[in-house]
């Protein structure tokens, strides 16, 4: 019974060293300053997370953000413009949060919807 319990300890103690704010492996859940904004991406369970890239024009000296913690969520800012896996979901406004969850995108917790092409 005593080793059931320490296992257990273990476990629980194995969780909770993969979960913090950027990387919650418990709950799937991945966050990231990405430029001004907060990214979080649901149903992201990796170990490891890459870090958000800066990426400047060499022509324009314009900065984008990309950040791909997992392969089914590609996230972009470009000029404050808001693209998932592709798809532009418009303008961002200062400091908004961004949720991609499970294929819906949310900006400030309200269901965003691409732009039409």
């Amino acid at each position: 019974m005593r080793r059931i319990t320490l296992l257990a300890l273990a476990g629980c103690l194995v969780l909770m060293a993969s979960c913090s704010r950027s990387n919650n492996l418990f709950f799937g859940e991945v966050e990231a300053a990405v430029g001004n904004h907060t990214v979080r991406v649901t149903d992201c369970y990796r170990t490891e997370v890459p870090q958000p890239q800066q990426i400047v024009d060499a022509g324009t000296g314009a900065v984008s953000y990309q950040f791909t913690p997992c392969r089914d969520a590609d996230v972009l800012i470009r000029d404050e413009e808001l693209i998932v896996n592709g798809q532009s979901y418009g303008v961002l406004a200062a400091g908004n949060t961004v949720t991609v969850d499970h294929g819906k995108v949310l900006i400030d917790e309200v269901e965003a919807h691409a732009a039409p092409r």
